[in-house]
């Protein structure tokens, strides 16, 4: 065997032995052959493709046609059978790559028997479809039209299966030649059957209007050939505390209450039987309190205000304070953006317009004077009293906005 074949054949048996401890389902083994002979005769057709283009010499044509049977090619063709993470194709293909061989070889001029060759006939894996088994028996309705044509029989063309028909939705029985629940005879005769679906609430009808039913599905009741719907809210109390029922076709679903309720017989706020906490009654209605709106203040605490909520309140800092171990505080001030005169005072601002006066006064009395040192020093004592005034009161101020270049 040429040493490119063994080498693949060693490859495929290694992924088999990891693939197989990683417990992957083993697939049916007929649809695992058929999958081999599919990929095998597609990799004939790529290399016919590859490598017959039409040689315009005589040397061309003689190479070519050597290729054409020659295990090369047959190697280049096993590559290509599986998938790598393909496991059952690869087990398959080690076990019996001398079968591909000898059809290689000896009956590859008819590439058209090879699935029913190598899977029927030699490894006894697939039966002809319409059977089933190890015996390949037929179907039931038999092998041209099994289960009655309106369902497939289990294992159909395999050695497996049951040989039960599995019937389409709209069918049953064991020939699936009877309609299934819910559904009517439109059309019948010996070899054929349509069935159609009923009205949505019969499990048995003879047409399709609401008025043909013979049986109800759950959930419904016959009367005069129609099926009513069952209201399973006006029997018996089927929910939980604190939900109501509410009736749907055929059946019921259980719904929360309104949270302004205890105990309910619908939705919303107009059907509790009672009040919740924090809800009064106005009318039919129950709406919430606003325990914010009282002569009693709801919130203690210094700084703190009410806020009303759905049912309840809560207390919150007023603005400008926030909570700090259980009690409302004053947020700490960020004065690094105000300048000198921010905060000023009305008084200081009456105060420093005195004082501006006054120092134009004793300058223009000190230029009347023509610089006399009485006047001068007057107007120095005005200035001083007034720095005096200022600093005493905007020290710390005045020292920061130097620092800070203000």
């Amino acid at each position: 065997m040429d040493v490119r074949l063994m080498d693949s054949l060693v490859g495929a048996v290694f992924l088999m032995l990891l693939l197989s401890g990683l417990g992957l389902a083993e697939q049916d083994p007929c649809w695992t052959c058929r999958n081999l002979v599919n990929n095998f005769m597609r990799g004939i057709e790529k290399t016919a493709r590859q490598n017959f283009g039409g040689g315009n010499t005589a040397w061309e044509e003689e190479k070519l046609a050597k290729y054409e049977g020659s295990e090369t090619r047959l190697l280049e063709v096993i590559e290509t059978a599986c998938d790598q993470s393909d496991f059952e194709c690869n087990k398959m293909l080690e076990q019996n790559e001398e079968y591909l061989e000898t059809w290689w070889f000896k009956r590859s001029k008819d590439p058209s028997d090879l699935s029913d060759w190598l899977c029927k006939d030699t490894l006894k894996l697939c039966c002809p479809e319409g059977t089933w088994g190890p015996d390949c028996a037929r179907c039931p309705g038999g092998t041209d039209k099994p289960c009655s044509g309106n369902g497939k029989c289990n294992g159909s063309g395999t050695r497996g299966g049951t040989g039960i028909c599995d019937c389409y939705s709209s069918y049953g029985g064991p020939l699936c030649m009877d309609c299934a629940v819910g559904y009517y005879e439109e059309a019948k005769n010996e070899s054929h059957l349509v069935c159609s679906e009923c009205h949505r609430s019969c499990s048995k009808c003879l047409g399709p209007e609401d008025d043909q039913c013979v049986l109800c599905k759950k959930g419904w009741l016959l009367h005069d050939m129609k099926c009513i719907d069952i209201d399973e809210c006006g029997t018996i109390d089927r929910c939980k505390a604190n939900q109501f029922c509410l009736n749907t076709d055929g059946s019921y679903e259980c719904r929360d209450c309104d949270k302004s309720c205890i105990g309910c017989m619908g939705a919303g706020s107009a059907r509790c039987k009672k009040c919740n906490a924090g809800y009064y009654r106005d009318g039919p209605k129950c709406l919430d309190v606003d325990e914010c709106d009282s002569e009693i203040p709801k919130c203690k605490g210094l700084r703190e205000e009410c806020v009303n909520t759905e049912g309840s309140f809560t207390c919150v800092c007023e603005k400008g304070y926030s909570r700090f171990g259980g009690s409302c505080r004053a947020d700490p001030k960020d004065d690094s953006e105000k300048g000198l005169f921010d905060d000023i005072t009305d008084d200081e601002v009456v105060v420093l317009q005195q004082m501006f006066f006054g120092v134009i006064i004793c300058a223009l009395a000190t230029l009347a004077a023509k610089g006399d040192m009485v006047f001068t020093a007057i107007f120095i004592g005005a200035v001083a009293a007034m720095a005096g005034y200022w600093f005493s009161e905007k020290s710390d101020r005045v020292l920061e906005g130097f620092l800070k270049g203000r």
